[in-house]
């Protein structure tokens, strides 16, 4: 396992540089990441999928190797406009989307509210709808100038605990190091809670009528033991999209790729159940 990930790729919007890669040839997949991660999350995954696929893979604006600035509109909003921006720069019409955490936000917008076209789409562990905005969201929320103002030493521990609570099997050596490094320092403390304090429900309650329409095949896979997006986020959901399968990951928490990435596989190389007909 190598902490050496570099997105070589540039895609510039008015609040700042997308950082992305490609990998691989084939039918095109696009993975989508969530908060407070980055693409980093798909270090081990994207390579062995581009086996058989051309993968794509980037940062959301403001996180990972992304531009980090002050005034960045981060919503989720703007995070959905910017990805379907990024499809029609990659000139993909219809790929496979996998998306995770608020990346199924983001996946969700883009495809009910910003026109964008998927072949088939993947969520799991995916913020999606309903009353999401809770625990940590929904105190820098509340108190948003009293986290910009804490020690680093307590922003450093708050975020590795979030971090640390995100896994039911614990990182691996340097791992939990890599997440945590663009949130370090002045300019990382401040990035961190831009970013948290703009990640609203109002962003989601939009498209959440037009779930029930969504008619491309649609794979929902879900870690028995999330406790940042326990089980019964994933039961709303499929509730919402009822030609959806459900896929259980027994033993693994909200990250697949670091609990179950072998399971995760097999579920990402397998075929995506028909859509609704």
């Amino acid at each position: 396992m190598t902490t050496d990930w570099q997105l070589g790729e540039e895609f510039e919007t008015p609040e700042g540089t997308i950082r992305w890669s490609v990998f691989g040839s084939g039918k095109p997949m696009v993975l989508v990441h969530g908060t407070p991660y980055s693409s980093f999350l798909w270090r081990e995954i994207a390579p062995a999928l581009a086996l058989r696929r051309q993968v794509f893979v980037f940062d959301h604006l403001g996180f990972g190797q992304s531009d980090q600035r002050e005034g960045q509109d981060l919503s989720l909003a703007v995070h959905a406009r910017n990805f379907a921006h990024l499809l029609q720069h990659w000139e993909l019409s219809g790929p496979s989307v996998v998306a995770h955490d608020i990346g199924g936000a983001v996946a969700l917008r883009a495809l009910l509210l910003e026109e964008a076209s998927y072949s088939d789409l993947t969520l799991f562990d995916a913020v999606s709808g309903g009353e999401w905005e809770r625990g940590l969201f929904r105190l820098i929320l509340q108190h948003s100038d009293v986290f910009h103002q804490l020690p680093d030493y307590a922003h450093e521990a708050l975020v590795a605990s979030h971090l640390r609570n995100a896994t039911h099997i614990g990182f691996r050596p340097g791992v939990l190091e890599a997440f945590l490094a663009p949130w370090q320092g002045a300019e990382g403390q401040a990035a961190f809670y831009r970013q948290y304090s703009q990640i609203k429900q109002a962003d989601t309650v939009g498209y959440e009528p037009l779930l029930g329409e969504i008619s491309i095949p649609v794979r929902l896979i879900w870690g028995r033991e999330d406790r940042i997006l326990p089980p019964q986020y994933a039961e709303w959901l499929h509730e919402r999209i009822p030609h959806a399968e459900l896929h259980w990951v027994d033993g693994a928490g909200h990250l697949l790729q670091e609990d179950a990435p072998a399971r995760l596989m097999a579920h990402l190389t397998a075929d995506v159940p028909a859509g609704r007909s």
